[in-house]
């Protein structure tokens, strides 16, 4: 009888954990897609606005640092700026919505990435490849990104929240001197004919005023307002912040008036591309780099949104790098990467609609067609979008400590050794940039990037400390 009794009660228990599930699948399907949220077509553009103030700044900078390093005319150095924001529009609305084999579909903002730089402004100023050899490497890396997305794709096993947190608190507390930079008004040095020097606008107390105004208006917006007033807390801080530096006379419009209204970006207008191995090579190392980041950020997205991002979603994100690099090359402009400062924004708000990222890429092609309102846009000072920065970049590593607070620290304390030893190592270049000048050239570019000794220590170590994880199908396979 006994028996019975506890087959009995086996059954009772499994039928009512049945229930249990199916009660939470039920309820699960019930709470609509946060990704997919549909807006009214005004808070579409606000918000879309409001995601193209935040990456505005670095997205222009790109182009303005490499056509001056390369000594283009002021035309070409325009033609950059409209090319890319055209480009970033293009790439963003890819990204968001999808086409064919490309795009995540998730609210991503692409743009171009400050880690190619160098090697960009290295391969144009070789005499005998010049800007069509630039844009003839980035073609080339951009078809190497998407035969190798595939590939990349399969490595979401291999991205367990204790490293994904970990990349994105290493990417927040990396990009975090990008900001504090731009809130003091820009690079310590500068660049001159003479050298480099100290910047004398740097730690100008009237850009710490509008930096540390921009933050606060951010701050109390956030604070006071209620629902779709509260997302717009970073547009909100960056309207004031510009209107302040107009009124101070502190805005340089020089090339407004001389740019026209309306201008069609065309391709190759340096010429036909010219394709060389060494610098294809080169922008391909930088891809793998930007490649490893956007891994991480998509699968935060995914965390924010309660989904889990599957290896094909994933790879679907990558390959949209690999085409926004030969969209780039033809266009005339360089290569493009997700934007953590806009994933920092997703954070802020809340609101994690694609549509809402798709509407801001319908700006940024707007603006690539406009080259006047492009330059006014441009001359929003870096102090203003640093003071937004501070939050933003803040916000990414923020999103990173949320993540690893669903990692067990305390049955598993291993796992606070991966934390620990990325975020150590991800600081070298932050705090000794010249610590590996004596040692060989590659690890020299291995410890450029923070945020790529950061990624990689948290997946060797997370692989040395719990193993090679297994991918859901063998996993599928082992319950059934």
């Amino acid at each position: 009888m006994s028996g019975t009794l506890e087959a009995k009660a086996v059954v009772w228990e499994d039928e009512r954990r049945k229930a249990g599930d199916a009660g939470k699948v039920s309820a699960a399907a019930a709470v609509p897609d946060p990704i997919e949220e549909m807006m009214p077509v005004p808070k579409l553009f606000a918000l879309g606005l409001q995601h193209v103030m935040v990456m505005y700044a670095g997205a222009v900078a790109v182009p303005l640092l490499i056509g001056h390093s390369l000594n283009l005319t002021k035309d070409q150095v325009a033609l950059l700026v409209s090319a890319d924001l055209f480009c970033c529009g293009i790439v963003t609305l890819i990204q968001c919505l999808g086409i064919w084999k490309f795009g995540a579909r998730l609210p991503v903002m692409m743009g171009i990435s400050f880690t190619a730089v160098p090697i960009i402004i290295g391969i144009g100023s070789n005499p005998d490849l010049g800007m069509p050899g630039v844009f003839g490497a980035a073609i080339g890396s951009g078809v190497f990104t998407v035969i190798a997305a595939w590939f990349f794709g399969k490595w979401a096993r291999f991205f367990p929240s204790v490293v994904t947190g970990t990349v994105m608190l290493v990417i927040g507390v990396s990009l975090m001197r990008v900001g504090i930079n731009w809130a003091a008004g820009g690079n310590p040095t500068i660049r001159t004919a003479e050298g480099v020097v100290p910047n004398p606008a740097y730690g100008d107390p009237f850009a710490l005023s509008v930096a540390a105004l921009v933050l606060l208006t951010i701050l109390l917006v956030t604070r006071f307002c209620r629902g779709f007033y509260a997302n717009l807390a970073v547009l909100f801080g960056i309207t004031l912040g510009f209107i302040v530096a107009i009124a101070a006379g502190r805005v340089d419009f020089q090339g407004v008036g001389d740019a026209h209204w309306v201008s069609i970006v065309t391709p190759f207008a340096f010429g036909a591309p010219v394709f060389n191995l060494s610098g294809t090579i080169a922008l391909s190392l930088v891809m793998i780099v930007m490649m490893i980041e956007a891994t991480g950020q998509f699968l935060a997205i995914g965390d924010m949104a309660g989904q889990k991002i599957s290896e094909e979603r994933l790879a679907r994100g990558l390959r949209t790098d690999g085409i926004g690099n030969i969209i780039g090359g033809i266009f005339n402009t360089f290569t493009y990467t997700t934007y953590a400062q806009n994933v920092g924004l997703l954070q802020i708000t809340g609101v994690l609609s694609r549509f809402v990222v798709a509407a801001g890429a319908v700006i940024l092609i707007l603006l690539g067609c406009l080259p006047k309102v492009a330059f006014i846009s441009a001359s929003i000072p870096s102090y203003v979008i640093g003071g937004a920065a501070l939050v933003m970049f803040g916000m990414v590593s923020a999103t990173g400590v949320k993540i690893l607070a669903r990692v067990d620290f305390v049955q598993n304390r291993r796992n606070i050794y991966i934390v620990a030893v990325s975020l150590a190592l991800s600081m070298i270049p932050l705090i000794a940039p010249t610590m590996f000048d004596r040692t060989p050239k590659f690890i020299q570019e291995i410890f450029h990037s923070g945020i790529l000794v950061g990624t990689f220590s948290a997946l060797l170590l997370n692989l040395l400390f719990n193993g090679i994880p297994q991918r859901e199908t063998e996993i599928a396979d082992r319950v059934h």
